[in-house]
């Protein structure tokens, strides 16, 4: 079996987004509580499964004031969600699946995106 990392698949799809260029994936305002509150809580945030290229993530912030990053299980812990727009290979996947339906995906300027050779 052939198999490539992450960071490798995303280098041969050839996406680019400018730096400076605002996100094209934002969560809805009127949403913002359905990540932490309905897709943690009751699915067990599959965003971060189907997503192809890791775009979306939960890190675990301390409460505590304790920035190890541990997270340790307890009540002082948090999961938050991070968007890593700067990896989206534009297959729409959580346009589809995501619960609420609570991104907002917009076309980057430019552009930007991948650049598949092949196709």
């Amino acid at each position: 079996v052939l198999t490539f990392d992450l960071l490798t698949n995303l280098q041969r799809s050839g996406t680019y987004h400018d730096d400076d260029q605002q996100a094209h994936l934002r969560i809805k305002t009127d949403l913002e509580h359905i990540p932490q509150d309905v897709s943690m809580q009751l699915y067990g945030a599959p965003e971060q499964r189907f997503c192809p290229a890791g775009v979306y993530e939960y890190i675990s912030t301390d409460n505590s004031g304790d920035d190890n990053g541990s997270g340790g299980g307890d009540d002082d812990s948090l999961s938050k969600l991070v968007i890593n727009a700067q990896n989206c290979v534009h297959c729409k996947c959580c346009s589809i699946k995501m619960p609420g339906e609570y991104i907002e995906w917009t076309v980057p300027e430019g552009g930007g995106g991948p650049n598949y050779q092949v196709m």
